[in-house]
């Protein structure tokens, strides 16, 4: 292990924890040859196998097993030295890894342009994703913040709301329920909705809601992300529930309009999220501090600034 390096340890977690070279090259920028390369360079530093092929899947052997924790706990110790040294400096600066839902990606790199202005030695990166690969990033802690409508209720995280997230019902403004009002739960049911991917928070929070009057709704078509979705709805494949602040083009465009349906908007908050346990560094704390703080009020200045998005819907 002494010539193991620094680099290929950080592979290996990656390749270790998300059971695939592919989507470990994916992740850091790199080939998938390049990753494979470096994990054989680290078997021959072992002296052992570190992974077995079961199917198309890697799983890690015994060995493997210790290998993974032992880097877990070097990876971590070597970031905390990192944002305990910056925060020596008493200055906020330095890197800030955020990971966001994809439904964020609409409202916060705003929030995020506001903070950098203001502390410009912040170095940012984001980084959108799905739900599950970001629940994969959380429980392996490899960031310092991480941003979702639903947090997990399996994993030993931290939760600071920052920021109402508004769910709307929208449609074609030609499609017929469009001229009608307090249209029921039990019609929007019967029409054809487009969802998104099982375990969505959107998801299961509409599941939930519907549930509670007896009602089940199923996708009639399962999308990735909001922008694949509003295209859906635009070209007369269904209604979709969506976050308010995904909205603000088509809104003001009049390519979509808000239903007038009972029980909603759906009102449910933005969280960002870090594991139990973990020491933020300044810059980190900082930007929390600055979502809890001024979050709304800047995303409310937003909207305020394209005041047509509410014209016609002056109830959302």
């Amino acid at each position: 292990m002494l010539h193991a390096s620094l680099q290929q340890l950080r592979l290996f977690e990656a390749v270790a924890r998300l059971k695939s070279i592919t989507r470990a090259a994916e992740e850091k920028h790199l080939t998938q040859p390049a990753v494979s390369i470096q994990m054989k360079k680290l078997e021959e530093s072992v002296g052992m196998p570190l992974f077995e092929s079961v199917g198309r899947q890697l799983h890690l052997t015994v060995a493997g097993n210790e290998l993974y924790d032992a880097c877990r706990d070097v990876l971590q110790r070597l970031a905390d030295l990192d944002a305990a040294l910056a925060d020596l400096q008493g200055e906020v600066a330095g890197p800030v890894n955020l990971v966001v839902v994809s439904s964020a990606k609409y409202f916060l790199p705003y929030l995020l342009g506001n903070f950098i202005a203001r502390y410009p030695k912040v170095e940012p990166r984001l980084q959108v994703t799905n739900r599950a690969r970001l629940l994969e990033r959380l429980d392996a802690n490899e960031d310092h913040l991480y941003i979702m409508g639903q947090v997990p209720d399996d994993l030993p995280v931290v939760e600071y709301p920052f920021l109402e997230n508004v769910l709307v019902i929208v449609a074609r403004p030609d499609q017929p329920l469009a001229k009608q009002k307090n249209i029921s739960l039990k019609t929007i049911s019967e029409q054809r909705l487009i969802g998104r991917e099982p375990g969505s928070g959107t998801r299961k929070a509409v599941e939930e809601l519907f549930a509670k009057s007896g009602l089940k709704v199923s996708p009639y078509m399962e999308l990735g992300g909001a922008d694949e979705i509003k295209h859906g709805v635009m070209a007369g494949l269904g209604l979709a529930v969506l976050s308010l602040h995904s909205l603000r083009l088509e809104l003001a465009a009049k390519k979509l309009v808000v239903l007038d349906v009972e029980n909603f908007p759906l009102r449910r908050r933005w969280y960002a999220v870090h594991r139990q346990g973990k020491r933020l560094s300044l810059a980190a704390q900082t930007f929390l501090e600055y979502l809890q703080q001024e979050g709304e009020q800047e995303i409310e200045h937003l909207l305020t600034h394209d005041a047509s998005i509410l014209t016609d819907n002056p109830d959302v």
